[in-house]
C-alpha cells in the first residue's frame, strides 16, 4: 500500500489532470490524501447554495476515490498572490509531515492561472529530500483551460515525459468530471467531456494505449 496525496487549487483539478490515476491507487487500495487549497466564500460573493452544492461535490468526489483526508486550507478562489506563498508553504509543510506521502501529484509550475503557479511554488519547497525523505516521486498534472493557455515560452511550456494507462477508467474519469456539473460546458469551452477524452486519447496515443494522462516528472528517486 502506498500513501498518495494530490494537490489541487480547485476543486476539479484533481480529476481533469489526474483523475483515472487515483482511480488506479484507489483500485490498489492505496491510500489517497487531497489538498484544496483555495474555497468558495459568501464574504467574496458566492452564495450559500453555491458553497452548499461544491461541498457536496467535494464530498461525492472523496467517497468515490476512497480519499482518506482531505485538507481545505480554505484561501478565497482567485485571491491567491505571491504575498501568500510562506503562509502555503508552513501549511502544505505540516501536512506533509503528517502524512508522509510517498507520492505527490501537484499542478503545473507554467499554468495561466495565478492560483496554480503559486501553489505550485508552495508544494516545490516542501518536497526537499533532506526535510522529507518520504517523498519518493513529484510529479506536475496537466489541467484543461489552464496549462494549454499559458505562455509559448519554452521556459513555460509543459513537458510531457510520464504517462499512465487509464483506459479501463476512461468512462469512471468522465464519470467524475460529470460531479463537477457548473464546471463543465459544450465543445469548444475547454472543460467539455469530449475535450477531456479527446486529451486522453491524444496522450493514450502518443504512447500506444487507448487513454492515458500525462504528467511532467519533478524527480523519482528509486531504492
Amino acid at each position: 500500500m502506498k500513501k498518495v496525496l494530490v494537490v489541487s487549487a480547485h476543486p476539479d483539478d484533481e480529476v481533469l489532470g489526474a483523475g483515472g490515476t487515483l482511480l488506479k491507487h484507489r483500485n490498489a487500495g492505496d491510500e489517497i490524501y487531497w489538498i484544496i487549497v483555495t474555497s468558495v466564500l459568501e464574504s467574496y460573493g458566492f452564495s450559500k447554495e453555491h458553497i452548499d452544492s461544491r461541498n457536496k461535490e467535494i464530498n461525492k468526489i472523496a467517497k468515490i476515490l476512497n480519499v482518506k483526508e482531505v485538507f481545505q486550507l480554505g484561501y478565497p478562489t482567485m485571491q491567491i498572490s505571491p504575498s501568500d506563498l510562506s503562509g502555503l508553504i508552513q501549511q502544505v509543510s505540516k501536512i506533509f509531515g503528517g502524512v508522509q506521502p510517498e507520492t505527490i501529484y501537484t499542478l503545473n509550475r507554467s499554468d495561466a492561472h495565478s492560483d496554480h503557479r503559486v501553489i505550485s511554488d508552495a508544494v516545490m519547497a516542501c518536497t526537499k529530500a533532506f526535510r522529507y525523505p518520504f517523498i519518493k516521486k513529484v510529479l506536475m498534472y496537466e489541467c484543461i483551460s489552464e496549462t494549454e493557455f499559458a505562455p509559448a515560452f519554452p521556459e513555460k511550456v509543459f513537458i510531457p515525459n510520464y504517462w499512465v494507462d487509464i483506459s479501463g477508467l476512461m468512462n469512471e474519469k468522465l464519470e467524475l468530471m460529470k460531479i463537477y456539473e457548473s464546471e463543465l460546458g459544450n465543445h469548444p469551452f475547454p472543460r467539455s467531456l469530449r475535450n477531456i477524452e479527446s486529451l486522453a486519447t491524444f496522450r493514450g496515443a502518443s504512447v500506444g494505449v487507448d487513454y492515458a494522462e500525462a504528467y511532467q516528472i519533478v524527480k523519482i528517486i528509486e531504492k
